[in-house]
């Protein structure tokens, strides 16, 4: 398994912009634990913390048809990301948690106040994916919201300028290589400035590796890492030789250039982020056509697959059972559509049909893409994501991922591959004592 990355789960709270912040704000932000004037027969009102920009509309659609069912008020709290974990741990030693939370991950400070959410994540009608729901001692403890991947972004408009071609089925993608020479192909016959922008993240630069049949930084049989194969080690450097101020520009990666603005300034060929990009280029680009296009395979057809929040039910008193009813609705299959479709999801149960309300094609499709992308993606591509919850399940957490600090130096010329290598498995291994 691979290392957890609390960067990840934040993108993943932070993904598209349905509403605007004045909506968000609208939200209140100060209600804590439940609220139980039930007389013995259950809370009337119930807490949902999140954490999120802009996705409330579907969970604010599910509480109103919640409440009009079960005669329990939904009161949703949009927690700022910023200080969400540390919130949750106060709440839980003043004894105040909230009855269910959509979080970044689970902490041991919390986690034994957990209710058994097996009934919902086992329905055979739901169609949960098994794999991505967090088991201990046979209870389900969360049920992931929804999964976000990582995957390429194309300036349109240059490559249709320049005739240059590129695959639209997963299936039949190119090798990094293949696409990285049309890029310099674009690039040189439009005036571009850059072949590529990539996201300055060790969520995606772990896709990047497997692409390039790496294993990463995996956690052994021991609960240490170790030290990654010759592969990974190759896919570092060949990364490393990409910055160059021409492929892409260093500055992304060494003193923290914004790639999506790089990107959506139209002089960049390509961008390597992710799905949660979809809605701000469906909205913000509007000078030049983008698509999503597939993730090149260089032999391994792989991606980063993280969940976008863990949905936990807290043990509340009276607030137990409502709690656990809304969360059984909310992964109801005719639910969780309308939920996904709302708040641009991609799904967690198989086989489901979601139309987005995108008026943009491209953005249909890109959502079309990453569907199939996960459905192909080799399964060391959801590994990075697991192995964060085995150390939690453990008693454990990475709370900073060295990769960042440690490859901006390898960029830079001031370490060799080895010692980036070392200090980021010696970074994580310090951090599980």
């Amino acid at each position: 398994m691979n290392m957890n990355i609390s960067t990840s789960a934040g993108r993943g709270l932070r993904r598209w912009r349905w509403l605007s912040l004045g909506v968000a704000m609208a939200v209140a932000l100060t209600a804590c634990g439940s609220d139980s004037d039930s007389g013995g027969s259950g809370a009337k009102k119930i807490t949902f913390w999140l954490s999120t920009s802009a996705q409330l509309q579907g969970y604010n659609d599910l509480a109103k048809e919640f409440e009009a069912k079960e005669g329990v008020a939904v009161e949703i709290v949009n927690v700022p990301y910023d200080g969400y974990q540390e919130k949750l741990r106060q709440s839980a030693q003043a004894n105040s948690l909230p009855d269910v939370a959509s979080v970044p991950s689970l902490d041991t400070i919390w986690i034994n106040q957990l209710q058994d959410l097996s009934a919902t994540a086992n329905n055979e009608t739901n169609k949960i994916r098994k794999d991505l729901v967090t088991e201990q001692d046979g209870k389900a403890l969360a049920i992931p919201s929804d999964l976000t991947a990582a995957g390429l972004f194309i300036n349109k408009s240059l490559f249709d300028k320049a005739k240059v071609t590129y695959p639209t089925d997963p299936a039949q993608t190119w090798t990094w290589d293949e696409f990285l020479a049309a890029a310099t192909k674009v690039r040189t016959a439009t005036s571009a400035k850059y072949d590529l922008v990539y996201d300055n993240s060790p969520a995606r630069i772990r896709a990047f590796i497997y692409n390039h049949g790496g294993k990463g930084f995996q956690l052994g049989p021991d609960g240490r890492y170790a030290t990654p194969d010759a592969a990974t080690v190759q896919a570092l450097t060949k990364f490393k030789s990409l910055n160059d101020d021409k492929v892409m520009p260093k500055a992304v990666w060494t003193s923290g250039a914004d790639p999506n603005a790089l990107f959506k300034s139209g002089q960049v060929v390509a961008y390597f982020s992710g799905v949660w990009q979809v809605a701000d280029f469906a909205e913000g680009i509007t000078s030049f056509e983008w698509a999503s296009a597939p993730t090149p395979a260089q032999p391994v057809h792989a991606t980063d697959i993280n969940l976008g929040g863990k949905m936990v039910a807290f043990n509340n008193g009276d607030a137990a059972e409502p709690a656990r009813k809304w969360v059984d609705f909310i992964f109801q299959r005719d639910n969780y559509a309308k939920l996904a479709a709302a708040n641009g999801y991609l799904p967690v149960e198989s086989g489901l049909t979601v139309t987005y309300p995108f008026k943009q094609q491209a953005a249909q499709d890109a959502f079309a893409l990453y569907n199939k992308e996960i459905e192909l993606a080799d399964p060391i591509s959801s590994s990075g994501q697991a192995a964060g919850t085995t150390l939690i399940l453990d008693g454990k957490a990475i709370q900073k991922d060295p990769t960042k600090d440690e490859m901006a130096k390898f960029i830079n010329g001031e370490q060799d591959v080895q010692k980036t290598v070392d200090n980021i498995v010696n970074g994580l291994n310090e951090q599980l004592g």
